[in-house]
């Protein structure tokens, strides 16, 4: 992999917001050739892709496929399908007062952004910022992660030969040049990451006062509900705990499950694991490899720390980057284990006593990325869902949220910042500026009661004809003043002024 230098680096800046200050960006026509043509770099090169990810995942091309490179292709296709819609002047909800004067909002770009993405889904976590700020007009550098280098390398090369370098560019490197892009002023900046880096791209930002869009990860909790389907629990949490060898930000972290019922889900899991990976996960084409060493070490580490009981799995080899699916009952709660999100495919699981403590345990600690429960009673579902806050929720599910179109996809508070999918990254990357086109006989009607000498008279006209107070509790349900006499008018003729 061969890194970018860093003294290239303000020259890349410079050109893309040469780029965007020409106005490239600015037609939407413009905007979806662009976008035709990403998609068609990552279609038509996909076996190229699954061969990169298999080499610095050894993740199964069925993964990669499936959960990766279709998706990428389909966000891709969705601006570019969509973005004349979404990038269409809006008019102001109507207002009698104001309607004269046209208001609007346009879609309009930032200008230069820059994307710093992850190594554990690397294609489909560059392209959901880089089509987010290229359907918005934006310019777009993108920084993808060392630590995949033969998919960065891929995607790199790509985009830099095939695409405009006045509006999207592919830098390459590891923390040095991450430095540098982020001493440099953007126009908005999106991470996907851990939170310990979020907080440094966050302070770097904070010196130009530039905003971020922050994907970042947590602890998920799964709550089981003692009467549902433990089996179909057993095997979609053991999936979502094995995919990418559980290296997802969405990826449950630990089970807050019922005594009652703990020893019947562990042994669902025992079954679902042997339908799995029936000649073991080591020897099976179906199961991934930690990205490096150092993050399998990290994972030793924990297991090694742990007070808990290791009841499946447990076996690491470092060199091979081997971590096996690994399930933990009664671990301690100040240990590395349930204090650190875990990103491997390690699954502690916490005795509770019902539903109510584990909501409890839940908000006693940062809001997570993801909320999962697993129940059939529709009042379990809506309790979690509304006792609760994460960035999303899902019943009798996982991971799914990332790639369902439609979905505002993002974290809170700690787990992250803004949303990035689909319209919701378009309109994340957009600035919506307001406009208003006044006319002249305005001044001539009304308008001309705003100017000095103000009088009693002329504030008491531009007060009511604003209609802009809630209705007088001791009087007419209309309100007050012209705006009332009208809405009680229209209302008795059947008519909405809203």
């Amino acid at each position: 992999m061969q890194y970018t230098p860093l003294e290239d680096i303000p020259k890349i800046r410079e050109t893309l917001r040469n780029g965007f200050r020409a106005g490239k960006t600015k037609s939407v026509a413009h905007r979806k050739q662009q976008l035709k043509q990403l998609g068609y770099l990552i279609q038509e090169n996909m076996q190229a892709f699954l061969d990169t990810l298999q080499s610095d995942l050894g993740r199964p091309y069925f993964e990669s496929d499936v959960l990766e490179i279709t998706p990428a292709i389909a966000c891709i296709k969705d601006a570019h399908d969509n973005v004349d819609k979404w990038a269409k002047t809006e008019k102001a909800r109507y207002r009698f007062s104001t309607s004269a004067m046209q208001p609007q909002y346009r879609k309009e770009a930032k200008g230069t952004v820059l994307c710093i993405s992850p190594y554990n889904v690397p294609v489909l976590l560059s392209m959901q910022p880089v089509v987010a700020a290229l359907s918005a007009g934006n310019t777009v550098c993108l920084k993808p992660s060392e630590q995949t280098p033969a998919t960065s390398s891929l995607l790199g090369e790509l985009i830099n030969k095939h695409m405009d370098p006045e509006v999207i560019q592919v830098v390459q490197g590891s923390v040095e040049v991450a430095t540098k892009l982020l001493e440099l002023q953007w126009d908005h900046i999106t991470y996907t990451g851990s939170q310990r880096v979020a907080r440094i791209v966050a302070a770097a930002a904070a010196r130009y006062l530039t905003p971020t869009t922050l994907e970042l990860g947590g602890k998920s909790p799964v709550i089981i509900d003692p009467k549902s389907d433990l089996r179909l629990a057993a095997r979609r949490i053991w999936w979502g705990n094995v995919v990418n060898g559980g290296q997802v930000c969405v990826a449950p972290d630990y089970v807050l499950c019922p005594r009652e019922v703990q020893d019947k889900l562990i042994k669902e899991i025992n079954i679902a694991h042997a339908e799995f990976f029936p000649k073991g996960p080591k020897n099976s084409d179906s199961f991934c490899r930690m990205v490096s060493t150092n993050h399998t070490e990290r994972i030793a580490r924990m297991l090694k720390a742990t007070k808990g009981d290791i009841v499946l799995g447990g076996e690491i080899e470092v060199k091979e980057r081997y971590v096996a699916p690994t399930l933990v009952i009664n671990p301690s709660l100040d240990e590395p284990l349930m204090q650190e999100e875990i990103f491997g495919p390690v699954l502690p699981i916490v005795p509770v006593q019902n539903v109510d403590e584990a909501i409890a345990f839940i908000n006693a600690r940062d809001h997570p990325l993801a909320i999962h429960v697993f129940s059939q009673n529709s009042k379990v579902k809506a309790k979690v869902a509304d006792e609760t806050q994460s960035g999303g929720f899902l019943a009798n599910e996982l991971l799914f949220q990332v790639t369902t179109h439609g979905l505002p996809f993002g974290g809170v508070g700690p787990s992250g910042s803004g949303k990035l999918c689909g319209k919701f990254g378009f309109d994340t990357l957009s600035h919506l500026r307001c406009t208003l086109d006044s006319p002249k006989y305005l001044d001539t009607l009304v308008l001309w009661k705003r100017y000095a000498p103000y009088t009693e008279a002329n504030r008491k006209s531009l007060v009511s004809a604003a209609g802009d107070y809630f209705p007088d509790r001791h009087a007419s349900k209309y309100g007050r003043g012209l705006w009332g006499l009208l809405a009680a008018i229209a209302a008795a003729a059947g008519i909405s002024l809203a």
